[in-house]
Parts: structure tokens; sequence; C-alpha cells
């Protein structure tokens, strides 16, 4: 696994702890996984939760993503490779995202470069208590489709 998988939520848990007491917050069970992770042979297609509001100005401002306290960014990694020595892969990313009330939202994907680092990024909101479920349809470069859906509880805090 490579560093930046390692250290990414931890660095999370230290953004969310620094958040004053009296701030309303999205609060995310803690028995649930960050990341969701989908291999198919060397390809792996990673998803990654964050809420915008542990974003500094600089990174909201340079993914393009408004920061607030419900607002969520859902950032989409696809690799090819073994761990550590993966590289980018282009693709095309759609996403969506239904919560339990059945309200369903097509989230605006954007690709991001960063040197040889290609990322896929969206936002929504969530109000807790909630779950949102995301189903995503990666199509890479050439072709190959693949789909991903995972679920994320959200609660107040």
């Amino acid at each position: 696994m490579t560093f930046r998988l390692l250290i990414a939520p931890a660095l999370l848990c230290l953004a969310l702890a620094a958040c004053g007491p009296d701030k309303p917050r999205v609060g995310k069970r803690l028995d649930t996984p960050q990341e969701a992770v989908s291999r198919i042979g060397d390809i792996t297609v990673r998803a990654n939760l964050v809420p915008t509001a542990s974003l500094n100005e600089g990174v909201a401002r340079s993914y393009g993503i408004e920061r607030g306290d419900r607002r969520l960014m859902l950032l989409v990694s696809v690799r090819q490779g073994p761990d550590g020595l993966e590289t980018a892969l282009p693709a095309t990313i759609t996403a969506t995202v239904a919560n339990l009330h059945g309200q369903r939202e097509t989230l605006a994907m954007r690709e991001i470069r960063s040197g040889d680092y290609i990322d896929y990024v969206g936002a929504t909101e969530v109000s807790p208590p909630d779950t949102l479920t995301f189903d995503l349809k990666i199509v890479r470069e050439g072709g190959a489709a693949s789909t991903m859906r995972f679920s994320r509880d959200f609660s107040p805090q």
C-alpha cells in the first residue's frame, strides 16, 4: 500500500477533530470504512468521501469544490498495476447518489490532473441522519466499463 493511501484517513480524522464543538458537523459512523475499493484484474478503482469542511481553502479551490458543513466531496481514482507502482488511467466517471428518501442526484464529476495523477471529483450534500448510496459507472479509455456501488451512513454529532 502506498504511503498516500495509509495517511489519508489519519489526516481526515485530524481535520475533523479540529472542528469546534459548537459547529454542526457531518458525522460518519466509525464502523464503516472510509474508502470503497474495486479491483478488476490489475485495475483498481478507489472512491473516497471527504467532508468539504475539512478541506483547506486552497485545496477546495483547486478541486473546484465549495466548502460546507453538510457537503461531501466524492474523490475517485482509477489506477493500473500493483500497489505502490500503479499508474493513473484516464476514464469517464458517471456518479449518482441516492438518500433514504429515494431522492437521486447525478453528480457532476470533473477530472483533476496533478503531475502523473488523475483523479475525478464531484460534490453532494447530506442531512444527517441519512444513508447515501453511490452508484459509479467507470469507462476507461478504450471502452472497458465497470460499475461500483457503496453506501455510507451519516449521523449527527
